[in-house]
């Protein structure tokens, strides 16, 4: 949640955007910018945006990863070497051995 000093008006941002920049940066917080005293758009500095971005696709790795365990002990799917087999018939590679 977005704490009340995170929250400005676009023209207060305006007056003073080097040093509401500084403070983006500085902290890591995201800050409200409201317009009409509605809240419009959030803005972030690059780094924490980027580190935002990267915890996302963490967790939706590690869903991806639960789903297919979850799976997997509902003893769907295949075995790996039968996946394998298939995949080197339909390529018409040999097994190498």
């Amino acid at each position: 949640m977005i704490r009340k000093p995170g929250i400005h008006s676009l023209t207060g941002f305006r007056r003073n955007a080097r040093a509401h920049i500084r403070r983006l940066r500085e902290t890591g917080e995201p800050a409200v910018i409201t317009l009409d005293g509605k809240a419009e758009i959030v803005m972030q500095d690059a780094a924490a945006y980027q580190a935002l971005l990267d915890r996302l696709d963490r967790a939706e790795s590690i869903v991806g990863i639960n789903r297919g365990l979850v799976s997997m002990r509902r003893g769907e799917g295949r075995p790996a070497e039968e996946v394998f087999e298939a995949l080197r018939t339909k390529l018409g590679i040999g097994t190498g051995g």
